[in-house]
């Protein structure tokens, strides 16, 4: 065995690579970075090994293989304009090595900054396509789904096309009920782009119930309704990802003290006693603003209640004080609104369409980089008839 000796001797010029040092030190998201540092393409095999693929494996070339087709894809139906998918140089989107684009995405001079540039567009969306094929809980994402639904269909009852909802004695008409059974695989790519931290474990959306009721004293109500039946309880909530920008709650107890004998009195739902609470409560309320999302639009309102779940799987061979399951926690998403709210978000800055085009714009700006999208937009538009149809991007359902 050869003994090793202290030394500071290069093969080459010594030097340290400040920018990529300094992400690593401080934190800096892989997708806000322009460049990569590889010297060559053994370095390349090397960063992919340790990432978790060997290149000698067919198998790993394989999986490498169809995320590069599903990135160029998802770029050129989600970020280019019809017939642009020919400005990314062949060697990138058509390598002959894929690993290759690592190489090219460290390099820089006048000659190279497309392939750089182009690159790291490819990489950064492969990137989040790995964390999305190795993303245990979306394996099991059909017994989540059963387990999640099978508690909110204790709460959640229908009689033909109406819902409501009840703990067993207060009960309460829903307008309108939206299910999310699970995000589409596209979907959960583009809002990681756009997300800061850039996992598939940040994505809180997966699944998911809205409920519309006719005022926004019914939306507390029902927060009241999901609490005794315990959906909702301080020890399952993210209050980090609470948020709240429908209802002022010291106005809602002024009107809810003032009213409260009334609410109960009758025998009828008083279906028009709470839409005067509500009117009351409109004139006493304050602005509620605590909203993190800078995609959400202007005058967007709801109560939004992230929920840990616990999740039982069954163990092929359970081990010492393990009977019969293993247990992980998945969050989804609970989301109240009242009728004039929903109607507010079906059109607009506050709907959903404008919400998604806010996403794209981020995650677009966030993958291809501003240098990149000049050069792009500064190219001659391709006619129509001559330019190939962009590939459709890749689907699956989880």
């Amino acid at each position: 065995m050869t003994k090793m000796h202290a030394s500071l001797k290069s093969s080459g010029k010594f030097s340290l690579n400040w920018s990529y040092l300094n992400a690593i030190a401080h934190g800096v998201s892989a997708i806000d970075l322009d460049s990569l540092a590889l010297r060559n393409l053994h370095d390349a095999h090397q960063f992919a090994r340790e990432y978790g693929f060997d290149p000698d494996q067919p198998a790993a070339v394989a999986l490498i293989t169809r995320a590069h087709h599903e990135a160029v894809a998802f770029i050129a139906a989600t970020f280019l304009a019809p017939g642009q998918v020919k400005l990314i140089p062949p060697e990138v989107s058509e390598p002959e090595d894929v690993l290759q684009l690592l190489v090219y995405a460290s390099q820089r001079g006048a000659h190279i900054d497309l392939l750089r540039m182009w690159s790291c567009a490819v990489l950064k969306v492969m990137h989040g396509i790995f964390y999305l094929d190795n993303n245990l809980k979306l394996r099991h994402f059909n017994t989540i789904r059963d387990q999640v639904f099978a508690s909110l269909d204790e709460v959640i009852h229908s009689e033909g096309e109406e819902h409501f909802l009840t703990d067993g004695e207060v009960c309460l008409p829903i307008l309108h009920l939206d299910r999310k059974n699970n995000k589409g695989r596209n979907s959960i790519l583009l809002k990681l782009l756009q997300k800061a931290a850039y996992l598939a474990s940040d994505i809180y959306d997966h699944l998911g119930v809205r409920l519309i009721f006719a005022t926004r004293f019914e939306c507390l109500l029902a927060l009241r309704t999901l609490q005794r039946a315990h959906l909702l309880s301080v020890t399952n909530v993210d209050a980090q990802r609470t948020r709240n920008t429908l209802l002022d709650l010291d106005a809602a107890k002024q009107v809810f003290v003032k009213y409260r004998a009334m609410l109960t009195s009758g025998d009828d739902y008083p279906a028009e006693l709470l839409r005067q609470m509500d009117r009351e409560l409109l004139d006493l309320s304050e602005p509620q603003t605590r909203c993190d999302n800078p995609h959400s639009g202007e005058g967007f309102r709801s109560i939004q209640v992230t929920v840990r779940k616990m999740i039982h799987l069954q163990d092929d061979a359970p081990g010492p004080g393990q009977d019969f399951d293993v247990g992980f926690f998945f969050e989804y998403e609970i989301q109240l609104m009242d009728q004039a709210s929903y109607v507010a978000s079906l059109s607009g800055p506050a709907s959903h369409d404008a919400y998604k085009r806010r996403q794209v714009e981020t995650a677009r700006l966030r993958v291809l980089g501003r240098e990149l999208m000049n050069w792009i937009a500064a190219q001659p538009v391709p006619h129509p008839e001559t330019s190939a149809p962009a590939p459709a991007p890749a689907t699956f359902t989880v």
